[in-house]
């Protein structure tokens, strides 16, 4: 029939069912649930219901099943979470659960599961737990409850209470019903991410229970059994639970777990029982979770490469899926000591697959366990492969392969001559996909290194010979001739007026930009090859530069045209002297990576091989005595220190900076210089008058040493109150040093940046800047310059310069003291030192939480014990302004509730502060008595400590 003819035919039947459930006669159930059945029949083909969902509701009250279910069926899948219907449909779940009717209740769990309302989670939240762990529940309700409370806690976890209840639920693991186990371990594994401490006995049970599965044979659980493998999706699921745990500790328990690993690599080895794909699904998905286990305990030297082995024999499978699953895991086996000289092994089947897959993901996969297996011994044959790949390799995935090319030639590379070869081969074969940081990053090594600068010149002179040369091969080209063509000078065949026109032939195909860097390159030649000068002020005089539509160009030649007439010869000598080797850091080429790859790819990108003879020069050039120079103080003759010669290339995006950001932001760029993105501390407030310091070696401060003072540390200055609800500021100054500091909060993570900026014209020598935490406060916080490892601050600070330095911060659980920046350097030779409290206070962690009047008066109730709660009554010491407190609140974090209080000027807040080991729920009230000039402030959370010092801190911002 045709579309209108449905349509037609519907909206009869429709009007139909209207008419009957508006009729005077009542309906009995049976027709009651038939013609509810056909408007969900109707709804699921596609057209709109808009009425029927009371009669609906009414089927829930029947005491048939067809008719319950039916009833359950439509609301389940026409109610809407928010329909006024809510409430009716909760009274007749609630009556379902109370039944005790195995059936009923099971329909009652399917609904909750299915609606998943915030509003039906407040409602039974605490009921599902109960009837989970009932003794006399029957096993499908107890499986129904376990997916139901699991499927609400992925909806609100903090509706979901932990309570006693968490540790009867790890013995179900134990039950004798296969389904209450497997849904039981669905919940846990969910549930121990967030409060891994509240199911840590689960650990021996589910070993337990895995030992039984592995050891069994197909015939011992029959009901269970999939193609001749025992509960595969309960083994899988095992397997994944152990996975949230580190190695037991329990001797027995290990030996125990370590045995089923064994039984399950054993099996693999077996032949096939069937010849079915399901079978061999089913044993692969066990084996590969097995392998997962093993890798993360990464414990086990046997296992581990028992389970590379193993892999190695997938990697040739007809089935592609598995190649792939190989590699990927290959790539994670490829950072564990024990199994890395098992994974190489396995190199020329690796290579041929980059080769002659068809598929482009295994493809991709195949260059990624390449790149986590190179080290010193094959780093050349694997990097000449994959560059040998990289001229067939699909544009997909051209630039990945290249970032790896230049990390793995610069990390292995102990001829830097192979290293300048390789890179400017990547530049030949794939010069469109070789970013700005990789050609960057070998102008930073080349410079840096006098070993390696004449081969580079001597190099990148012959490359540029080619008719056809990339525009990137020009930019390396004319900063390397610009800094050091004068070592091949000496070649008739690389004259300087050779240098100049093989340079200058390139200059009308390329962009502005590579212009401008050509245009810098020829003043350099000028200073290098005073021969050139009248050939190259011709260049610069002509109307095609002088009169040149953009205007970087046009001020370039103009100015360089000037200085190479007007300057002395020492002058010129002096502007255009050769670069000064580039800072230490670490490599801008690794962090794009990061980028590309990910955030979850960090540690696989992070070798956690630690080679202790490789030449490792990824975290930046390794400092030495001949190339680590200071500036003369005839360097700044043009006023020109505060930036580098035109010939620099300009500093990439990121480098240094190998953080993948927690807050998926843009990555700070460290410099010794101010840069527009550290000029924020010019905007700052001033500092507070009373942190001077005195110009002493090692001076002591007027704060007296307490519970927090470090020894070997001179005590720590106080920390300013302003801290509390601001992140940004001014953290200290003196006649030497500002310390700025910036800093941003999410969840348990945090990230500071710190900037230290040297007041005086004289270079701080050992500038060295630590984190101190007091006592066991490592336990409750973690904090680290550079952790994971960015880049260190430099030990030399020059006059009038600012250097900045990343600190990553970890809440463990709640804590009462601030970690300590412990700063020392030494200033005209005199040792100096202080210590700060650094901005960390526990507030920083809040998570604001909106509520309702009714919510939190209710939550209030419950947080009524007098450990819980903290008051204080204080005279205002500002001025009483509603709107100044109302941001103080904010910044201090917690959400503002309007229309709870009924006092209209009181001011009350919620939220939690998040830690790694557990939430604290926060409920904040501050009365103000503006005629008095007092405050009434009163806190309530789950933990006496946190409340008390919430108070205090609170109190000191009014």
């Amino acid at each position: 029939k045709s579309k209108e003819a449905e349509i037609k035919r519907i909206n009869k039947e429709l009007a139909n069912i209207r008419s009957k459930f508006k009729g005077d006669k009542a309906l009995d159930g049976y027709s009651k649930k038939k013609y509810v059945c056909k408007l969900l029949f109707i709804f699921l083909l596609g057209h709109d219901i808009d009425f029927g969902h009371m009669e609906a509701v009414n089927l829930l009250s029947s005491n048939k099943y067809t008719e319950k279910q039916i009833g359950y069926l439509f609301i389940s899948v026409l109610v809407n979470s928010n329909s006024e219907l809510i409430r009716l449909i909760n009274n007749a779940i609630k009556n379902d659960l109370a039944s005790r009717n195995p059936t009923f209740m099971c329909l009652a769990l399917h609904c909750i599961a299915n609606v998943g309302s915030r509003e039906m989670g407040e409602a039974f939240a605490a009921d599902i737990p109960r009837i989970l762990v009932a003794g006399d529940s029957m096993d499908s309700v107890k499986q129904s409850a376990a997916l139901c409370l699991l499927r609400l806690y992925k909806a609100s976890p903090d509706l979901v209470p932990m309570g006693e209840w968490t540790a009867r639920v790890v013995h179900l693991l134990n039950d004798q019903h296969m389904g209450v186990v497997t849904a039981a371990v669905s919940l846990i594994t969910c549930l121990c991410k967030k409060n891994p401490d509240d199911f840590k006995t689960c650990i021996s049970l589910a070993v337990s229970r895995l030992s039984r599965i592995v050891s069994s044979a197909s015939t011992d659980l029959q009901d269970y059994t999939y193609y001749f493998v025992p509960a595969p999706w309960l083994s899988v699921k095992l397997l994944r639970l152990l996975q949230s745990y580190p190695p037991p500790e329990d001797a027995a328990v290990k030996g125990r777990l370590v045995e089923c690993l064994e039984t399950v690599l054993n099996k693999a080895q077996e032949p096939p029982k069937s010849k079915k794909v399901q079978h061999s699904n089913a044993k692969n998905a066990i084996l590969f979770e097995t392998i997962s286990l093993i890798i993360h305990y990464d414990s086990e030297p046997n296992l581990l490469v028992r389970a590379c082995n193993q892999l190695g024999q997938f990697l040739q499978h007809r089935e592609t899926n598995l190649r792939y699953l190989a590699l990927e895991s290959m790539c994670t086996l490829a950072s564990s000591e024990f199994s890395h000289e098992a994974v190489k092994t396995h190199i020329d089947t690796v290579i041929n697959a980059l080769k002659t897959e068809r598929d482009v993901s295994v493809r991709q996969r195949a260059a990624d366990l390449l790149y986590a297996m190179c080290d010193r011994s094959n780093a050349k044959q694997i990097v000449s492969e994959m560059l040998r790949y990289l001229e067939t390799a699909d544009y997909a995935i051209r630039e990945e392969i290249v970032l790896k090319v230049a990390i793995l030639a610069e990390k292995y590379a102990v001829d830097y001559s192979w290293y300048v070869d390789t890179i400017l081969n990547l530049i030949r074969i794939a010069g469109d996909y070789v970013s700005e940081e990789v050609w960057y990053r070998v102008l930073q090594i080349v410079t840096n290194r006098d070993d390696v600068q004449g081969y580079a010149a001597k190099t990148v002179f012959e490359a540029l010979q080619a008719p056809a040369c990339h525009e990137n091969m020009v930019k390396v080209g004319g900063y390397i001739l610009g800094e050091f063509g004068n070592l091949i000078a000496g070649d008739p065949r690389s004259s300087p007026p050779v240098q100049f026109s093989l340079l200058h032939s390139k200059f009308h195909l390329c962009s502005v930009a590579t212009r401008a860097l050509l245009l810098s390159t020829y003043i350099k030649f000028i200073n290098l090859f005073p021969e050139t000068k009248a050939t190259i002020q011709g260049v610069l005089r002509a109307g095609s530069q002088l009169r040149n539509a953009d205007v970087e160009l046009q001020q370039r030649a103009v100015e360089y045209l000037t200085l190479s007439s007007v300057a002395s010869t020492d002058v010129l000598a002096t502007v255009l002297e050769e670069m000064p080797p580039f800072p230490e850091r670490e490599s801008s080429i690794l962090a794009k990576l990061k980028r590309k790859k990910g955030p979850g790819a960090a540690s696989a990108l992070d070798d956690g091989r630690r080679d202790p003879s490789s030449n490792d020069i990824n975290g930046g050039v390794e400092p030495t005595p001949s190339t680590v120079s200071t500036p003369s103080p005839s360097a700044d003759l043009l006023g020109l220190r505060a930036a580098p010669p035109p010939a620099a290339p300009p500093a990439s995006a990121g480098a240094g900076n190998l953080l993948v950001d927690v807050f998926d932001g843009p990555a700070a760029q460290p410099s010794l210089g101010p840069t527009p993105e550290e000029a924020f501390l010019s905007e700052l407030e001033p500092p507070a008058p009373e942190s001077p310091m005195a110009l002493l070696a090692d001076p002591v401060p007027a704060a007296e040493p307490g519970a927090d003072w470090h020894p070997g540390h001179p005590a720590p200055l106080p920390l300013p109150p302003r801290f509390v609800c601001k992140n940004n500021g001014v953290l200290f100054e003196n006649q030497l040093l500002q310390i700025g500091v910036k800093s941003e909060f999410r969840q348990n993570l945090g990230r500071m940046y710190l900037f230290y900026g040297n007041k005086t014209s004289v270079q701080f020598q050992n500038f060295s800047p630590t984190v101190v935490h007091p006592g066991d406060l490592q336990t409750h916080i973690l904090s680290g310059l550079g952790q994971p490892p960015t880049k260190r601050v430099a030990a030399q600070v020059d006059g009038g310069a600012q250097v900045q330095q990343v600190l990553n911060i970890e809440c463990l659980r709640d804590f009462l003291t601030p970690p300590l920046l412990s700063v020392r350097f030494r200033y005209g030779g005199a040792p100096q030192a202080l210590t700060l409290k650094l901005p960390v206070t526990i507030n920083k962690f809040f998570q604001p939480t909106e509520m309702a009047a009714q919510d939190f008066f209710q939550r209030w109730k419950q947080l009524s014990l007098p450990q819980q709660e903290a008051q204080k009554i204080f005279k205002a010491n500002h001025p009483m302004d509603a709107e100044v407190t109302k941001a103080k609140l904010l910044g201090f974090g917690s959400a503002l509730l309007d229309n709870v209080d009924p006092n209209p000027e009181n001011f009350v807040g919620a939220g939690i502060i998040q830690t790694k080991a557990l939430q604290v729920g926060c409920l904040l009230r501050l009365e103000p008595n503006a005629q008095a000039q007092m405050y009434r402030l009163t806190l309530r959370t789950s933990k006496e400590p946190v409340s008390r010092h919430l108070c205090e801190l609170l109190a000191q911002q009014f």
